[in-house]
């Protein structure tokens, strides 16, 4: 089973675990703690016990107080200086979801509760800790609540890691990423929909030896931005930069306003996978162009 869960993750949240301290190391209870040290498992994966995710019911928001743990106001990770958002009010983004699972689980979170792979939680950078919010699966449109409790992911193009369960109910375990957007939820006026009654769908009639057809999956387009400027000039120069490198998409300047005043977007895409955002992000580093922007349109 592919997981998208870099190395460098597990670096990062080693940085979390000092920023607990001590006396978060040694309290809460021993029965959660695990005999075996995250960094004794090589890679991420998915556990061999399945489950039926389609029981795993979404979290709850509900307001509570912030952690005492993970909410600096900001904190480096392998050099680079993140700042923790003061509000989740208001916060929409898109971007790539990777998830974790077996190597992390039971271990503390940077929020200081234990990671269980089977409920819906999720880490994210800068939001605070806890946040609740609906992520949404842009191809298939499946959506889950989620409690972000921990910091991560640590890794290039990457918006939120999900839970193992949170994963699954997406459904982009398979990839091992997928391309999501991430609605913070206001636990205070949050009211929650009542489930529906269960009804089989009818099944549409077919030919013998046909296949009945599926609706068409909403297929959202990924560009990597690499710059915005106030100036077209300055877009113009940084589309002549890259005229002569080789590729994976169309090099383009997208006209678009921010602040009532008109921005000029070099943007590369669309692109044919997360892979290829990935591969596209290292190339773009060897011509001096570093942390770019992912869109999903």
């Amino acid at each position: 089973m592919p997981t998208s869960k870099a190395e460098t993750d597990g670096a990062g949240r080693k940085v979390w675990l000092i920023l607990a301290g001590l006396a978060l190391l040694t309290g809460g209870c021993a029965g959660q703690r695990p005999a075996v040290s995250r960094y004794a498992q090589a890679q991420d994966s998915a556990p061999q016990r399945l489950i039926d995710v389609s029981q795993v019911k979404d979290a709850v928001p509900r307001e509570e107080p912030l952690s005492r743990y993970g909410n600096p106001v900001s904190y480096v990770v392998q050099g680079k200086r993140y700042r923790t958002r003061t509000s989740s009010k208001g916060y929409t983004e898109r971007g790539i979801a990777s998830w974790y699972g077996t190597k992390f689980h039971g271990h503390r979170t940077s929020s200081g509760e234990p990671y269980d792979m089977y409920r819906m939680s999720a880490a994210h950078k800068t939001l605070p800790l806890p946040t609740y919010a609906r992520v949404t699966n842009l191809k298939n449109g499946k959506s889950v609540i989620v409690k972000i409790n921990d910091r991560g992911p640590f890794h290039e193009n990457r918006l939120v890691d999900l839970s193992y369960a949170a994963a699954a109910r997406l459904g982009i375990l398979g990839e091992g990423t997928g391309l999501v957007e991430v609605t913070a939820i206001d636990a205070a006026t949050y009211h929650p929909v009542p489930a529906k009654p269960r009804i089989a769908p009818s099944q549409p009639k077919v030919a013998a030896g046909t296949v009945a057809p599926s609706p068409p999956a909403h297929r959202p387009s990924l560009y990597l931005q690499l710059g915005a400027f106030s100036n077209r000039g300055n877009a113009e120069r940084l589309q002549a930069k890259l005229s002569g490198v080789n590729l994976p998409g169309v090099l383009q300047i997208s006209t678009g306003t921010a602040n009532n005043q008109p921005v000029y977007r070099v943007r590369i895409g669309p692109l044919a996978s997360v892979e290829t955002a990935d591969q596209l992000t290292r190339l773009l580093a060897d011509h001096g162009i570093h942390d770019p922007h992912v869109v999903i349109d």
